[in-house]
């Protein structure tokens, strides 16, 4: 788990959650909320001219949205269990902001950097693949290996909890990407950083989904054997 997620917006998360219960809302109240801070970061990057003024609002407004976003499944829990329901449009909420941060992005680029070539209209490009194959991916691996049996879906998941692990996924944390956001005024500086970040996403994702192919293939040989 990265680091800002586990140390940060978890517990920011937490907050929100009791915020929340305290005022009658319901999980998916929070995740529409979420949405909207999201989407109005999401606006102010599309809409505004790429200056540190924007940078400030359009990071925050994520930070808050990702931290929302920790709180539905929080009060979730703390009112009782969640919902079918809930759990899909949580889900189709973060691929919809996922996309549409990283259009948004590539749409400021054009609109307000001046660019001297055309690679760093890439980033974007890779950043938002390497994203959307990671969740889907991931998504169904976990899909179809819950239709095995308990020990061997216990096999297939797994991984380090500890601290160093977590400083080493920090820049694959979407909260490091929000915080990026901050440099939206410096475009060089936000070029650089932003296609650091898409480019350990793009490896992250290659050798996760490789990983996930090689246990779902064990599965299957495992299977076939019994």
């Amino acid at each position: 788990m990265p680091a800002y997620l586990r140390f940060v917006n978890r517990k920011a998360g937490g907050f929100l959650a009791a915020l929340g219960h305290a005022a009658g809302l319901t999980p998916t109240s929070v995740t529409v909320i979420s949405t909207a801070c999201s989407f109005s970061g999401i606006a102010i990057l599309i809409l505004h001219d790429a200056s540190v003024v924007a940078g400030v609002a359009v990071s925050l407004l994520l930070l808050l949205g990702y931290a929302l976003d920790s709180a539905d499944g929080q009060l979730a829990r703390v009112q009782g269990g969640g919902s079918r329901a809930g759990e899909w449009l949580d889900h189709v909420a973060d691929i919809v902001k996922i996309t549409t941060l990283h259009s948004a992005v590539a749409i400021s680029m054009l609109r307000f950097f001046d660019l001297q070539s055309w690679w760093p209209l890439a980033a974007p490009v890779v950043f938002l693949v390497a994203n959307v194959s990671q969740f889907f991916g991931m998504m169904l691996r976990d899909k179809l290996v819950a239709t095995g049996q308990g020990p061997r879906a216990a096999r297939a998941g797994g991984g380090s909890s500890s601290v160093a692990v977590a400083w080493v996924l920090l820049p694959l944390d979407h909260g490091t990407l929000c915080l990026a956001m901050l440099t939206l005024g410096a475009h060089a500086v936000f070029l650089w950083c932003y296609a650091f970040l898409g480019a350990c996403t793009a490896a992250f994702a290659v050798r996760s989904l490789a990983r996930a192919y090689r246990q779902l293939l064990a599965l299957d040989r495992t299977d076939r054997q019994g």
